[in-house]
């Protein structure tokens, strides 16, 4: 059967459905029967799934003549998934086709929530097709004979690439798809990535560097003008004096016309506390939408979240609140319309978030902003042009993760062996170890046989054995279990299931918070009031309560910062305030009486203008700086600061910051001129001084527990009998003190240091920050009280500490009220 012919199977398919295939699908068709990779990217709702499903299984038809009377057994092609809701979906696609055309072809899902029996089945017949997460993928090559289950697969597909992309699982995917090139000679390399800024360089992350498969590539983007309307929800009465204690909470009722007027809407929230908090206020305001309304995030039951998705497609459910959980590949056509509570801090997150609403190709997304508080504004606005500009944010790679490939080579232990020659030049070629030297290469086989130059002495650590040939290899069956178990890079909190006490499974939840409850005490989790009986055999035992509280579940997950892009966009919608009134959008124009105030008590900053503000109050003297370049930056600016003031002269200070500035606060007054005289906001030495001003090395320690965890030098524990987050935190402090002490240019050690400057205090970033500053003049105003700017921060403080029988909510307003006053 000749390609054309194959075209026609397809485009016939898509008439039957009153469908018409874009340009980008029949060019992604035609790119992979002819034998090419790629990576293709197309805006969410777009039939991406079709673009590339479609030319597997006719590829299989054009290699199999006969396919309607005889098939070949066997996994053809693997299909990858970041997020597990989202298989059932992938699958119903591929079902659809491989019956539509009469193939015999078996499509099937492995990840966390496959069942013992369907895995036992696999391993004796794997499907044609699979649909898997990056971890179980690991899993299979971990699976002894595993090059049969991969030499006749002829795809693979990284679905949400542009999500993996920059995360430890996008290395994961980067060594497997190194081994499985090698295995599967007819393998043809494909991802998917909707929002994305860099895609050249993330094909090139995907294919690796230096490979033939790179070389034999293509780069399809969909050229589909997707129509997305951001509509902001302006608040009557604006606040002069915002903060950011309430969760968006006073603007419920606005909500509620925009529910009704709706098919299903989906109400985005940041974190999984202010999703059960907004689920909770909504039902008890109104009680009507009870049966009509759910909520949705990752620490839910498999059986509940499955339960939301399908109410969502068979229009049961008038609205859902939700995490990001949500946010990808899923096709719910009924959502009309998504709401975004506070700032999504990233372009791209908005956009995919605004793509479940109208999930169908031609149809308009529409999406609210609801702003937790009025600076938030500024971000709507900000939002609106990068929709109009169609502004996306870079996903930057990670590059020499240490901890990845030491996992990633006991997995290949464990399974078959590996020859370390062949290995080193198929990881060579990854995009993460290109510049991986012979001397690195073996210092990470000797730790694997050995456990480190300091290790030596401890049999536990020795996990892999050199066998007469040269093969590396894991002989005990005691260290490839624990291996298997420990298998995955996302490291968290001990997750504690949460059981009725008579059975019954809720959801999961992180040992840090129910470390705090007492037996008897009530929470609420997934949407349900509980009460605390008792933890046994890491199961946490609870029964439903009437009782009313305010302890909603919360998870450590890290807070979300502003991206390098989105804070260059609020920034030019903050100068825009002083623009002519037609120039302004109207978030800006609603702004006015906060940029009105702000203006008579100290100034609203100019492009070539960079703000301090000082002032005193009763907690001390308060020193305020407004870069707007997101949290990490600004927790590490006020460090250096902090500490090059202090070089000046003896001085203490508390440090508080958000997403717009920092605060430094002593019980005596900064020279601010001293500062600006002696340059303080220069580059020169700011590595050195950064490591000395933020007890970088305690930094690093926190940072080392997951190295140590992915490593696998520290275990995790067994299903039902994990070890306690404080015990791992124990165990890889007592490794990091050993390695500071007696081996200190261990590479896991320094890898430490290194995600610590990169990834979570953005030295890069930081550095650009410090430089732009030294282009613009700086004003400084000598306030006799709080500003509007100033005010998020003060209360950020407030918030953190320890308040007397008085609320937060009712000081906040008391000192507000104040203000006003002045």
């Amino acid at each position: 059967m000749n390609r054309e012919q194959l075209y026609s199977i397809a485009e016939n398919w898509f008439q039957e459905q009153d469908w018409k295939p874009f340009k980008f699908q029949k060019d992604t068709w035609k790119a992979f029967l002819q034998g090419k990779n790629g990576l293709l990217n197309a805006p969410t709702g777009s039939g991406k799934t079709y673009a590339l499903w479609f030319p597997i299984v006719l590829n299989y038809i054009k290699n199999n003549p006969n396919y309607k009377t005889k098939h070949k057994k066997g996994l053809k092609a693997i299909w990858i998934t970041p997020l597990r809701a989202l298989s059932q979906e992938i699958k119903q696609s591929a079902e659809r086709i491989t019956l539509d055309l009469g193939t015999q072809m078996t499509v099937g899902i492995r990840s966390g929530d496959t069942s013992t029996k369907e895995r036992a089945q696999q391993k004796k017949q794997m499907p044609d097709l699979l649909i898997t997460t990056p971890e179980s993928l690991q899993l299979l090559l971990a699976t002894k004979g595993y090059e049969k289950i991969f030499k006749d697969c002829t795809a693979i597909v990284v679905d949400e690439w542009h999500e993996i992309l920059g995360t430890k699982r996008g290395v994961q995917m980067e060594l497997a798809l190194s081994r499985l090139k090698n295995v599967s000679p007819q393998l043809r390399i494909w991802g998917i990535s909707a929002t994305i800024g860099n895609l050249e360089q993330a094909r090139d992350v995907l294919l690796g560097t230096e490979s033939k498969a790179l070389e034999n590539s293509v780069l399809i983007k969909a050229n589909i003008n997707k129509k997305i309307t951001v509509k902001s929800i302006i608040p009557k009465k604006m606040e002069t004096f915002p903060w950011r204690g309430h969760l968006g909470l006073h603007l419920l009722e606005e909500v509620i016309p925009i529910i009704n007027n709706s098919k299903t809407t989906l109400l985005f929230t940041n974190t999984r506390s202010q999703c059960e908090i907004w689920f909770q206020k909504i039902l008890e305001k109104h009680p009507e939408y009870a049966g009509e309304m759910a909520m949705h995030h990752g620490s839910i039951n498999k059986e509940t979240r499955v339960w939301v998705e399908n109410a969502i497609r068979n229009e049961q459910l008038k609205a859902v609140v939700c995490t990001s959980s949500l946010d990808l590949g899923v096709d719910f056509a009924p959502v009309e319309t998504v709401i975004q509570i506070g700032g999504p801090k990233g372009v791209a997150r908005f956009l995919q978030r605004a793509g479940r609403s109208g999930h169908r190709p031609g149809k308009e997304s529409v999406i609210y902003f609801l702003p937790t508080h009025a600076i938030e504004l500024i971000e709507a606005s900000a939002l609106q042009k990068a929709v109009k500009l169609n502004t996306v944010e870079d996903r930057m790679p990670y590059l020499n993760s240490y901890d990845v490939l030491l996992q990633y080579l006991t997995t290949l232990a464990i399974s078959d062996g590996f020859y370390p020659k062949e290995i080193y030049q198929e990881v060579k070629q990854t995009f993460c170890y290109q510049a991986l030297t012979e001397d690195k290469w073996q210092w990470l086989l000797n730790f694997l046989v050995m456990g480190s130059q300091s290790l030596q002495s401890y049999d536990e650590y020795k996990k892999v054995e050199v066998e007469e040939d040269g093969k590396f290899k894991v002989n005990n069956r005691g260290v490839a279990m624990r291996h298997r178990f420990q298998i995955g890079t996302i490291v968290g909190d001990v997750n504690l299931a949460v059981k009725y006490q008579k059975g019954g499974y809720i959801g999961s939840i992180e040992e840090f918070f129910i470390s705090k409850l007492n037996k008897g005490d009530v929470f609420t989790f997934a949407g349900r009031n509980l009460e605390f009986i008792r933890i046994k055999e890491m199961t946490v035992q609870v029964r439903n309560s009437n009782k009313k509280t305010n302890k909603i579940s919360s998870w450590m997950g890290s807070r979300l910062t502003l991206s390098a892009q989105m804070s260059e966009l609020l920034r030019n919608e903050l100068y825009s305030s002083g623009e002519p009134i037609k120039n302004q959008s109207a978030e800006i124009r609603a702004l006015k009486p906060l940029f009105d105030r702000q203006r008579r008590d100290s100034i609203v900053p100019k492009p070539s203008e960079f703000l301090i503000e000082t002032f005193k109050t009763r907690d001390g003297y308060h020193h305020l700086f407004y870069p707007f370049e997101g949290r990490f930056v600004h927790e590490a600016m006020g460090s250096l600061l902090g500490y090059r003031i202090s070089l000046l002269s003896p001085i203490t200070f508390s440090l508080a910051f958000n997403d717009y500035g920092f605060e430094l606060l002593s019980d005596q007054p900064i020279d601010i001129q001293q500062v600006l005289d002696n340059d303080l906001f220069t580059t020169d030495f700011m590595l050195d001084d950064l490591q000395k001003s933020l007890n970088a090395t305690e930094m690093a320690r926190r940072r080392f527990r997951d190295v140590a965890i992915i490593s696998g030098m520290v275990f995790t524990g067994y299903p039902k009998k994990g070890i306690k987050m404080k015990h791992l935190q124990s165990s890889s402090q007592l490794l990091f003190d050993v390695f500071r002490d007696y081996e200190p240019d261990n590479l896991l050690f320094q890898q430490a240091f290194t995600e610590t400057f990169e990834h979570q205090l953005e030295e890069g970033r930081l550095r650009l920050s410090l430089e732009r500053i030294a282009t613009q003049d700086i004003v400084w105003k000598a306030c006799e009280q709080p500003t509007p700017f100033s005010f998020p921060l003060i209360t950020e403080r407030v918030g953190r500490e320890k308040l007397s029988s008085e609320k937060l909510a009712d000081r906040i307003k008391k000192m507000a009220a104040l203000l006003m006053k002045k």
